[in-house]
């Protein structure tokens, strides 16, 4: 184990591993980057040096400089080569770095499933599922005399209220009943004829 593994005493996961070699790649990655960048700009000035070597006849300068030119464009392909291959060692790394993940959260779920099977006792479970349907029946029974209970309650209340208010109608009827006879004397009879037929059959209701 060396200085990288440890930090601070603590040593260091499989997974923070993985992830110094990424940041490392990433780091690596970006310096070929710049490097390529650099000799993509002496390729360029190379070319402008040849163009003007050429013109101004210097035939020997342009041949040094040709060959600059080659070994530059070998190393910027050469670069090229190499941030591919440092590109898959990093998609190798993701790759493990994802299924030590999953296999991770597979421990972990299978660690749960272990844990609430050992809590779970079927015997008991059963029992608790029978007590429940067992009350469930017994509340639904008596529910069912409650409600029975409560309509017939409802019905006498009912039948006591439609007698009362036969009773009133009838009584309000006698006190207009008698105003109308005392005042209307004079009244057409088929107005005072409409009340005593009214109030006979009032009564005959009642």
């Amino acid at each position: 184990m060396n200085i990288i593994e440890t930090l601070f005493g603590r040593t260091v996961t499989p997974a923070e591993r993985l992830r110094q070699y990424q940041r490392a790649l990433a780091k690596a990655q970006r310096e070929l980057d710049r490097e390529r960048s650099k000799l993509e700009m002496s390729e360029k000035k190379l070319i402008q040096d040849i163009k003007k070597n050429a013109k101004a006849g210097h035939m020997n300068a342009c041949k040094v400089t040709a060959k600059d030119l080659v070994r530059t464009r070998r190393y910027v392909q050469k670069f090229h080569q190499m941030r591919t291959q440092l590109q898959a060692v990093g998609l190798r790394i993701q790759t493990i770095r994802s299924n030590t993940q999953m296999a991770e959260a597979m421990r972990g779920a299978t660690r749960a499933m272990k844990s609430m099977n050992r809590g779970l006792n079927l015997p008991q479970i059963q029992k608790i599922m029978n007590e429940f349907e067992r009350e469930s029946a017994s509340m639904d029974m008596k529910e069912e005399m409650m409600s029975d209970a409560i309509d017939d309650v409802m019905d006498e209340d009912l039948e006591d209220e439609e007698t009362e208010s036969d009773q009133i109608l009838q009584k309000v009827l006698d006190e207009i009943g008698v105003d109308i006879s005392q005042k209307l004397t004079d009244a057409p009879t088929g107005m005072a004829g409409a009340v005593v037929s009214y109030r006979a059959s009032a009564s005959g209701t009642g």
